[in-house]
């Protein structure tokens, strides 16, 4: 099977031994973003709405690298610090989406790199 690496500059660098995306079998398989700035590599405000406007700029920036666009996405995965931020994570995430509605979990996690509030992945169909 194929496979190609996804990489932007648009979006943060990886902070370990990934990739920000693979392309495989017709998809795009993203890493799971935090809310980094992506010129800074530095966590942006501790605010749950600041950082999941971040986390989905960073996807649409690698959405965009494979000219892909959030309506193109068929699964997300959201991992929160606190799931009490639900209800403030979805409007943001509805604005990105807007009618269109992927597959979504939504779970609560003890830890998150570099100790944001959330993580997002997703996979798209990149064909």
């Amino acid at each position: 099977m194929d496979k190609k690496i996804v990489e932007t500059s648009e979006a943060p660098k990886a902070i370990g031994p990934y990739s920000q995306a693979i392309v495989s079998g017709g998809f795009l398989f993203s890493a799971g973003q935090i809310p980094l700035d992506p010129v800074t590599m530095q966590l942006v405000e501790r605010d749950i709405r600041v950082q999941t406007e971040r986390v989905l700029e960073n996807l649409k920036a690698v959405l965009k690298a494979e000219n892909l666009d959030f309506s193109k996405v068929v699964k997300t995965t959201i991992y929160l610090k606190d799931l009490n931020d639900f209800q403030a994570v979805n409007e943001i995430y509805s604005k990105y989406f807007g009618d269109f509605k992927p597959a979504r979990s939504t779970v609560q996690v003890a830890k998150l790199p570099l100790d944001s509030l959330i993580e997002i992945e997703l996979i798209a169909g990149a064909v």
